[in-house]
């Protein structure tokens, strides 16, 4: 009787839906193959964190699986492979990005099996979205068949629990005035453990010998790198967190980084997590009243609308939409946020963020959005450069992840294929929705001037610059038209060329 083929997973394959034997997956008994490759960290300058996460969970998991894993530490996949099975054939499950299937596809004696993680498969989006003809591929729209197809949410009739689908609009409440924190139990962090000193030695090694560089801080480890942490990290989120997400899902606290949100992309990301039994969960805390609609519907609008939605547009938009600039955007990052110099901006929200990516890796979806994305729009950064930046600096960011949510969410370069408007906003909305601007050396109101709020300023040159374009969308033909009553706009685009791209 012959052995079964190994099995290859990368390390965002780790958690046992990719290595579990199943139908069209790894037989029963099947080796698996885990392959670290240093060539990928000499290639990029990813964050530290990053780099110490998905080393922790491969080696991790390679503990787990024993005598099963093959764990192998190589300069290259390729040579990796060879040191694993030599001519044998395996098999591997669709990677994330396509740089990795087309290496595995190249690979003679390996058999590409479907993807995993994921609740839509490619044929089915594909219908929806060739249906659609000239008209947007709209995630809303998206999200309600998913809904649908999986019985997400449902009433009994078929229709949306509570009668509506998006409960978004409950979701936009400011933080409270005068909390330095949200009133909600903090998340429960993983504990370090001998692996995770064993990396980190690796890591300091290679950085003294000049193998690789880093950018951003290591430590302590504050991500699920286990299937068992993942699972805590869920079951904490649903019944001490989630109650509390909806209300504040859009507000920014200086001091609290984490709010209310699940920060349950990462073990999702590596596929710790399968995003079925983190919607049914969630679900379960809603039927069970434990969690209101608004807070749980969010939930699973992150997670089976918006997630579904960016790695299906990743692949259906193909690989020129890499290369999407309709702003014709070019400027090179600067060096200060390149490096995540976050002491030298004055600007707090700006100031704030970075140095919570420096720091953690991670920030959650409103300061992406809103001020850093926010902030790389006005000043007509590269998209390139900007989707690279967030695909290294966040433990989170992956190709499939990074590319739909920055060339067509955040820098609007697709010319508007997934959103309807460009995210460009002024002091007022942070002013609003945190509190960043009290203690600010800058004013939200003002846009001349020592005082003279970056992001208000930036966001009328912005405006001015694309005027043509804005004042052809409905949703933006306002601002436009508002250029003509701003008062001393030659002094404010003389004022923001001054400031250049220095640090705010």
């Amino acid at each position: 009787m012959t052995s079964p083929r190994p099995h290859w997973v990368f390390a965002d394959q780790l958690g046992p839906h990719f290595t579990d034997p199943s139908e069209h997956g790894p037989a029963e008994h099947a080796e698996i193959v885990l392959i670290e490759a240093r060539s990928v960290f000499r290639r990029r300058r990813f964050h530290r964190a990053k780099a110490h996460l998905v080393l922790s969970a491969l080696r991790h998991r390679a503990a787990e699986l024993g005598d099963r894993a093959r764990h192998v530490r190589a300069d290259t996949y390729r040579e990796g492979l060879r040191q694993a099975v030599g001519r044998r054939r395996t098999t591997v499950h669709h990677p994330t990005s396509r740089a990795a299937l087309g290496l595995v596809e190249r690979l003679p004696q390996t058999e590409v099996l479907g993807p995993r993680g994921f609740l839509v498969d490619f044929a089915d989006f594909r219908r929806w979205a060739d249906g659609r003809g000239e008209r947007r591929l709209l995630m809303e729209d998206f999200y309600r068949r998913v809904r649908r197809a999986h019985g997400l949410l449902l009433d009994g009739a078929g229709e949306p629990a509570g009668g509506r689908w998006n409960l978004d609009h409950d979701n936009r409440e400011p933080p409270p005035r005068g909390a330095g924190t949200l009133p909600v139990e903090p998340p429960r962090w993983p504990e370090e453990d001998a692996i995770d000193e064993e990396v980190r030695a690796d890591l300091d090694r290679w950085e003294r010998a000049g193998e690789v560089s880093f950018v951003g801080r290591d430590g302590p480890r504050r991500f699920a790198a286990t299937r068992a942490e993942a699972l805590e990290a869920l079951e904490h989120f649903v019944t001490a967190r989630l109650p509390h997400f909806g209300r504040w899902e859009d507000a920014m606290l200086h001091d609290d980084p984490w709010m209310a949100h699940s920060l349950l992309s990462v073990p999702l990301n590596l596929g710790l997590l399968d995003p079925e039994e983190c919607v049914r969960r969630a679900e379960l805390a809603y039927r069970a009243g434990a969690a209101p609609l608004n807070s749980v519907e969010g939930f699973v609008r992150q997670v089976a609308g918006w997630r579904e939605y960016v790695w299906q547009l990743y692949w259906y938009l193909g690989e020129e939409y890499r290369t999407a600039d309709a702003l014709g955007h070019r400027t090179p990052l600067p060096d200060w946020f390149a490096d995540l110099d976050a002491e030298a901006v004055d600007a707090r929200c700006l100031s704030r963020t970075l140095a919570e990516v420096r720091d953690t890796g991670w920030v959650h979806h409103i300061p992406r959005l809103m001020v850093l994305g926010n902030w790389a729009l006005q000043h007509g950064w590269d998209p390139r450069a900007v989707t690279d930046w967030f695909h290294r600096c966040f433990v989170d960011g992956y190709d499939w992840v990074m590319l739909p949510n920055v060339v067509g969410m955040s820098q609007y370069a697709d010319g508007g294929r997934m959103t309807t408007k460009p995210y460009a906003a002024g002091g007022a909305y942070l002013h609003r929705m945190s509190d960043f601007c009290g203690p600010c050396r800058y004013r939200p109101g003002d846009r001349l001037g020592a005082h003279a709020c970056p992001f208000t300023a930036g966001y009328w040159a912005f405006v001015h610059r694309h005027r043509g374009l804005l004042a052809a969308n409905p949703r933006t033909a306002r601002a436009a038209a508002g250029l003509d009553r701003l008062s001393g706009l030659p002094e404010l685009l003389a004022q923001e060329r001054d400031r250049g791209q220095d640090p705010p």
